[in-house]
């Protein structure tokens, strides 16, 4: 069970997000309202949109991974690229689900809803446990970009999976919407973006185990992702 102290501590962030998001939208809003216009009628372009649409029929090339098979696939309202992957020289494969950003106006949310949903329909089950936020880092030539992810373990009526999901931006990912909300408003009063791709990503485990038994090769592919849709797509 998750201790009071995380539950507080998650609150003040969102607290804090909220607020720090509530002073951009005032002082990115003031100079357009001097001058008769409202910035977010009008939101920057996301210049890399192309790019993100490919996802959906293509998926990723990832490094140390094969692609047996990819297609698009209807979740909810929307459509995501499936695709089933394995590592080189092993028998470790995985699920990885992309869901790219298709329009200007287009914000996340209600993805990992909808994931679960799928779950259901597509297994007949899908119980969710062992809950939690993780953070991995991925190394760039710039910088070092911090990803936090929830990750969980669903079982299903046929295969148990360790799940991972976050929206991916350019520097930084995040499973809450509202911290997207925070990159993409900072990145407008820069005349920019930050263009987003949901990541769920399904790694076979063992009946009912211990997410921590698969979180070293969750992380790392998790890493992989990140790096190829920031290099790539992003």
């Amino acid at each position: 069970m998750l201790s009071s102290k995380f539950f507080k501590e998650h609150y003040f962030a969102q607290v804090v997000t909220l607020l720090l998001l509530l002073l951009i939208l005032v002082i990115g809003a003031v100079p357009g309202y001097l001058k008769g216009n409202w910035q977010w009628e009008e939101p920057p372009p996301v210049t890399n949109l192309k790019k993100l649409k490919q996802i959906r029929q293509t998926g990723l090339v990832l490094p140390g991974w094969q692609t047996i098979e990819q297609a698009e696939q209807p979740i909810g309202e929307q459509k995501w690229s499936l695709q089933l992957i394995k590592k080189q020289d092993t028998k470790t494969k995985a699920v990885l689900l992309l869901l790219p950003q298709n329009g200007p106006r287009k914000q996340p949310q209600v993805e990992w809803t909808e994931i679960n949903g799928w779950g259901r329909s597509r297994w007949g089950q899908w119980d969710i446990a062992q809950s939690r936020l993780v953070q991995f880092t991925v190394k760039q030539p710039q910088a070092k970009v911090k990803v936090k992810a929830r990750f969980f373990r669903a079982a299903t009526k046929e295969q148990t999976f360790a799940v991972m999901q976050w929206y991916a931006w350019r520097n930084g990912g995040d499973p809450s919407t509202l911290q997207w909300l925070l990159a993409d408003q900072i990145a407008q009063l820069q005349k920019q973006r930050a263009a987003w791709v949901a990541v769920s990503i399904l790694v076979p485990m063992e009946p009912l185990g211990k997410i921590d038994t698969v979180w070293s090769e969750v992380k790392s592919l998790g890493e992989t992702v990140q790096d190829t849709l920031m290099t790539n797509k992003l």
